[in-house]
């Protein structure tokens, strides 16, 4: 047997150690290579992290609960053989110049596979695709369970199994509405404010490090902005009506359900686009104007409020932006998002309309100037060329730092996303 070091891995160049969440395995437990092995928790992510190879977990060294340096050995792994080198988890995305957010490395040690714009594919899976006569287009279509969206041989095998009668299922994650978000904090270790707050009456919970973190931000931020907010109401009739006449053709086509997150996207960065000073930072009595749109997208996760960012978002297509958000929505919510992921953002969507919330505040995520919220779509009477006419009807709510923008330029601006998705495209296929 050899005896293998599992060290707590690097999660991108500004981090500097973790948090252990908990152990999935036991000392003496049988572990697969690529198995989730672990959780852990920085200031910017929680994930989970995969062996590095199969074995016997020997020796757990950093409980949970700890925090531990980067490159430090949180436990040991025995493996088959005589002599190993030291092995380390690898992050589930290791952060490179120039990738795109979505491509995964190589586990340890396996031989490069090949990779499509923006995803990679193991040797294992490539093969299996060239024996069941699988294309790349198809590939390019399997929403993955690996590590990042990777493509698992038990994905493909899955889709080679339902290709006959119907499209690949995407792997299950939870529902926004049947998982909102809402975190289970465990029971602090606070004897003082126990006693101060005695049970049964009380309950004495601790924040999660992604909650202390989201706190600190939302604090900053209303320290640091003078925050305005505008409210527009949005006719979503034709996206509505779109929608729905595409739905299906859609999902059979990507193999994940057509959402209107996109459409909302897209007239967000369209109006970007005419409006740019939207996209901008302040920084003293400079304003720093963006000329990429890295737009945010609050998504709910089991660790709380988490915002991927979709980088370049004013270079795809619809479908593209579609891609995008199903990939980083299923990463967030299965612990596969990197660092990188949540950084950058230059403009933020927060849809508190799944919770049925019709109409919210959003508090502006620094260092950007202005944040979108966007209300439940609900079926209401309205006045149409004085006649009474039954719509899909949505409230948006712009919240913006009035340090730099009016309430001119963010009434303009709010306007436009609400002309964009009234005079959608109908005629739009894909």
């Amino acid at each position: 047997m050899a005896r293998v070091e599992i060290v707590m891995p690097q999660m991108g160049e500004s981090i500097a150690e973790g948090t252990i969440i908990r152990w999935l395995k036991k000392v003496g437990d049988q572990v697969r290579k690529d198995e989730t092995l672990l959780e852990i928790s920085t200031d910017k992510v929680d994930s989970e992290i995969p062996s590095p190879a199969s074995g016997i977990l020997a020796e757990i060294v950093a409980p949970e609960k700890a925090t531990v340096s980067v490159r430090a050995v949180i436990a040991y792994l025995e493996t088959e053989g005589t002599s190993a080198p030291a092995l380390e988890t690898p992050p589930p995305i290791e952060p490179q110049a120039k990738a795109e957010p979505s491509q995964v490395p190589a586990p340890v040690r396996e031989p490069m596979g090949q990779s499509a714009p923006g995803r990679f594919y193991s040797p294992l899976v490539l093969n299996v695709a060239r024996t069941e006569g699988v294309s790349m287009q198809e590939l390019e279509r399997i929403a993955g369970t690996g590590d990042g969206g990777r493509v698992t041989k038990k994905d493909i095998l899955a889709y080679v199994a339902s290709r006959g009668s119907a499209p690949a299922p995407a792997p299950p994650a939870p529902k926004v509405k049947a998982s909102p978000g809402i975190v289970a904090p465990e029971v602090a270790n606070a004897p003082e404010l126990r006693a101060k707050y005695p049970a049964p009456g009380y309950e004495v919970l601790q924040m999660s490090n992604v909650m202390q973190k989201m706190a600190q931000h939302m604090v900053h931020s209303v320290q640091t902005s003078p925050h305005v907010a505008a409210v527009h109401e949005v006719d979503m009739t034709v996206v509505v009506r779109h929608r729905e006449a595409h739905a299906e053709e859609f999902e059979r086509k990507e193999a994940f359900k057509l959402t209107f997150t996109p459409y909302i996207i897209d007239a967000v960065v369209k109006a970007i686009k005419k409006y740019p000073l939207v996209n901008s930072s302040v920084e003293g009595d400079k304003i720093i104007r963006k000329t990429m749109i890295h737009l945010g997208l609050a998504v709910a996760s089991e660790s709380g409020l988490i915002v991927p960012v979709i980088k370049h978002a004013e270079e795809k297509s619809f479908t593209g932006i579609a891609r995008a958000v199903n990939d980083l929505a299923l990463r967030t919510r299965t612990k596969k998002l990197a660092p990188d992921d949540i950084q950058g953002g230059t403009f933020t969507i927060s849809n508190f309309g799944v919770f049925g919330t019709l109409i919210g505040v959003p508090i502006i995520n620094q260092p950007q100037v202005a944040i979108l919220g966007t209300g439940a779509i609900r079926k209401r009477a309205v006045v149409i060329d004085d006649a009474i006419a039954i719509r899909s009807i949505a409230y948006f709510t712009l919240s913006f730092d009035h340090r730099i923008i009016d309430g001119a330029l963010g009434g303009m601006f709010l306007e436009e996303i609400v002309e964009n998705l009234q005079k959608f495209d109908s005629t739009m296929k894909f």
